[in-house]
């Protein structure tokens, strides 16, 4: 496998432009990914940015490192790789699918952790390829969490792999539990934090340009801000949760927070304001 050591992120005009060098890519059938992967050999959990993300998306102190705030630490490679000759497809053009993430110990502020990323599976999707990506974060040598990051490149022909099924329960009843907007400028203040300032979030103006009415919010800022209304009041050593993303959320907005909970988890969704679009589905296991 070919392994590459990512020392800086990449910074956003270069990201940008090499998404759009990219759109000339056209691989025909892809059978499997390259083998590849790529590290942060050292990345040191920060504090204050830690509690700027909390802030922004509606976490309590008491929560400690929220178990989705470690996929933060994997956007400089997922950045890196989509943009990279490794990726087959164009980096634009590409949708962020599903996301699976698993806390296997808690993280605390200070820690120093490896980062990595590994090329993962390729599925089919009536709307096109469904590739992996494979993340993990060890702290001493030890797994601490895990994740894969499922993208969909839209209006591939010729596609590889199992066909792609949700892993998340759609037969149970949901009732509405909660009620959240999301405001005009959500999309540039999660950009600053997560580093992802996708031209689709940041304005109106610049969204347009990508065939969008609005700007829209990152799939994981209204992931992570469901998730702090169904965190369960005590600390969580070891958990799991897994959404589908299904429709933007268009800036300003405000969306309603369907779910059924149990002692060992939830299930939920995202929908708007009238309840009956969902934006995201997902399942919470602790």
């Amino acid at each position: 496998m070919k392994s590459l050591e990512v020392t800086e992120s990449p910074s956003l005009a270069a990201t940008f432009f090499r998404a759009l060098g990219t759109g000339s890519k056209r691989p025909g059938l892809v059978k499997s990914l390259p083998p590849v992967e790529l590290v942060l050999p050292k990345v040191v959990l920060d504090a204050a940015h830690i509690a700027r993300y909390a802030a922004l998306c509606g976490f309590k102190e008491s929560d400690g490192v929220p178990l989705i705030y470690p996929q933060l630490l994997t956007f400089p490679l997922v950045s890196a790789y989509v943009c990279s000759t490794e990726c087959p497809w164009p980096a634009m053009g590409t949708v962020h699918l599903a996301n699976a993430i698993t806390q296997h110990q808690p993280l605390r502020a200070g820690d120093a952790v490896r980062v990595e990323l590994a090329a993962g599976d390729l599925l089919v999707h009536d709307k096109g390829q469904v590739f992996t990506l494979k993340l993990r974060i060890l702290r001493d040598e030890v797994l601490v969490w895990s994740a894969t990051q499922s993208l969909l490149r839209l209006g591939v022909q010729q596609t590889s792999g199992a066909p792609y099924v949700s892993q998340i329960a759609t037969d149970i009843p949901l009732s509405c539990q909660a009620e959240f907007s999301a405001r005009a400028d959500v999309g540039r203040r999660y950009g600053e934090v997560s580093g992802d300032r996708n031209p689709i979030h940041l304005t109106a103006l610049s969204a347009k340009l990508f065939g969008f009415k609005r700007a829209i919010a990152h799939g994981m800022w209204t992931h992570a801000r469901a998730l702090s209304c169904l965190l369960p009041k005590h600390r969580l050593e070891q958990a799991s949760v897994n959404v589908e993303f299904k429709t933007p959320l268009l800036l300003p907005g405000r969306a309603t927070l369907w779910s059924t909970r149990s002692a060992a988890g939830a299930l939920f969704e995202v929908r708007d304001a009238q309840g009956q679009r969902p934006h995201l589905r997902g399942q919470l296991s602790y």
